[in-house]
């Protein structure tokens, strides 16, 4: 981490980052999906996309509010941190790095020192601080989780909490998981359909963790979980719920279907819509997102240390290459320093600052 400086990361800051990667990635041109056929994030997003749906006032002011807040307020762009990971991945592995975290207070300290765009974590933890920072900086409150007390362990995500009692606590938006592909996912998007339904109801915006389960997805040991088909068909039904943004994990790999077997698919998706660049694997995710009427949010991933910060950097570029709309990162940050957790949002932040960087 010794790489970072309290200024912003510059052009050339970035190049040196990126290394061997940087020219593959910042001056690559797709050939898949035309960049204009895309919805691209922009300080007029709101205008220019949600005010001609069914979203009511409240929610448009709502979404305004989230893009506008942090230091990508205005941009289009958004930077979230998101910290339930204490129920997700258990307390203690998660927190351990940093003990600091078991208390809810320094989870909004670090997504306001950081200028993020919002933060999100859990019922508990937004409700305990609720006065002090729901009018500091806008809540996601997280409404299921993966309880992991069950033995042997299960994936199941289950509702911790009702929407109104999100709305209660100040919530500027909710955010929830489906399992697509586990036994339960039919169950699941059928609570997460009417929940969102509520939210908007009421106000709220709303983000889908849009997550792949089952062990079927793996094949000759090759995990196609964030295959870019398979991910992008779980965004492509996100937004059929009407998701506001999508949370997805940054595809690795393409042909899940194919490999695997099942589903359907056409042989366009892997030789026109999208190719072996981690960038066009990327926008093939976007284009499942209405083309980016809905904002693509690639997920920031675990923490591995040293690396962290080209990790997280890279993984900007081809977001917002592709034609995303930011990045939701967690463990890479408050597994650290507190310093060293704010100085890497910032890094990513930089990303989405930096006009060198377009729209591949």
């Amino acid at each position: 981490m010794s790489t970072l400086n309290a200024k912003p990361m510059t052009y050339d800051d970035i190049v040196s980052l990126l290394g061997a990667d940087a020219e593959s990635l910042l001056q690559y041109q797709s050939k898949t999906i035309p960049k204009e056929q895309l919805h691209v994030p922009g300080p007029d997003f709101v205008d220019r996309i949600f005010v001609q749906t069914n979203r009511s006032p409240q929610v448009l002011r709502s979404l305004q509010q989230l893009f506008n807040h942090g230091r990508l307020g205005g941009s289009g762009y958004i930077s979230i941190l998101p910290i339930d990971q204490g129920l997700e991945h258990t307390a203690g592995a998660s927190f351990a790095p940093n003990p600091i975290y078991f208390d809810p207070e320094s989870i909004m300290k670090l997504a306001v020192e950081a200028g993020c765009n919002g933060v999100a974590t859990t019922f508990g933890n937004l409700a305990m601080m609720s006065r002090k920072y729901a009018h500091k900086i806008p809540f996601i409150v997280k409404i299921n989780h993966n309880e992991l007390l069950t033995y042997p362990t299960k994936y199941n995500q289950i509702m911790f909490g009702s929407v109104e009692e999100a709305w209660n606590l100040g919530a500027t938006a909710v955010g929830a998981t489906i399992y697509f592909g586990s036994e339960e996912s039919s169950r699941q998007i059928i609570e997460v359909s009417e929940a969102f339904e509520r939210a908007h109801q009421l106000g709220m915006a709303t983000i889908l963790w849009c997550y792949t389960r089952n062990n079927a997805f793996k094949k000759d040991g090759v995990d196609y979980h964030t295959a870019a088909d398979i991910t992008g068909q779980a965004n492509h039904v996100g937004v059929t719920i009407q998701a506001d943004i999508i949370k997805q994990k940054l595809p690795t790999n393409n042909g899940g279907f194919t490999t695997i077997g099942f589903s359907k698919s056409d042989k366009r998706m892997y030789t026109e819509l999208s190719s072996d660049n981690p960038i066009d694997l990327c926008r093939y995710q976007v284009a499942n997102c209405y083309m980016g009427r809905a904002g693509l949010i690639n997920s920031g991933g675990e923490s591995k240390g040293e690396s962290d910060l080209q990790e997280s950097v890279r993984t900007a570029v081809i977001n917002k290459r592709a034609g995303g709309m930011g990045l939701i990162l967690g463990r890479k940050a408050f597994q650290r320093e507190f310093k060293e957790g704010v100085e890497l949002l910032n890094a990513v932040q930089d990303v989405y600052l930096a006009q060198e960087i377009t729209l591949a």
